[in-house]
């Protein structure tokens, strides 16, 4: 009895504590300290670690976003049917990383010819930015065409959409790699992509 007891005690804990935790950012947006902006690009646990490691975001909530059902789960999503996407929460400081070092960070840790990424495919797993705004629209689309023309010569697959609402994940997928580096997936695909990221943009991270 104590210990179920403990265990209802700690968990309104996390749930209070990670409410004001995000509250925190969004009160920043508000006053225009920080923007949020919105991707998917297979599982985000992997997007999420990538966009943590860069310079001048400061927060990054895994959660869904795209589809056509109201309160989303991962299972839900996981089936197909919700047209929903893993998607991660960008919150950055416009004045250290601007929208277009993430567009390239979001092109450059993917491949955005596949309808996911290994090893998890389907619709849950696709590529998409979700836009917010004429500027964020037009840096995605000039990015999209470029890369699609110059080298990926029409394979890209990658969604580009008026953003509408996003759904936070369970708070077990929250900072997923951080808690757990020693997760199977975690070793054998999210670090893996990560590093091969950080190689890549040596000038985007913290």
């Amino acid at each position: 009895m104590k210990y179920c007891l403990r265990i209802l005690i700690v968990g309104v804990i996390l749930f209070f504590s990670n409410g004001l935790h995000s509250q925190k950012y969004l009160k920043k947006v508000e006053k225009g300290e920080l923007k949020v902006a919105y991707f998917a690009s297979g599982c985000f646990w992997c997007v999420e670690a990538i966009y943590e490691s860069i310079r001048g975001v400061e927060e990054v909530v895994s959660g869904y976003s795209g589809g056509h059902t109201l309160n989303p789960t991962y299972k839900s999503t996981g089936t197909g049917k919700t047209g929903h996407a893993e998607t991660v929460a960008v919150y950055y400081n416009p004045k250290i990383v601007s929208y277009v070092n993430l567009v390239d960070a979001y092109f450059g840790s993917q491949d955005p010819t596949t309808f996911g990424q290994n090893p998890d495919f389907g619709s849950a797993y696709r590529s998409i930015i979700f836009y917010q705004g004429n500027h964020e629209r037009e840096v995605a689309t000039k990015y999209f065409k470029g890369l699609n023309n110059a080298v990926y010569k029409g394979k890209m697959v990658t969604e580009i959409v008026a953003f509408k609402k996003f759904y936070k994940a369970e708070e077990y997928h929250q900072n997923f790699e951080k808690l757990h580096p020693q997760n199977p997936y975690v070793q054998g695909v999210s670090i893996p992509r990560l590093n091969r990221f950080k190689k890549k943009f040596p000038e985007l991270l913290k």
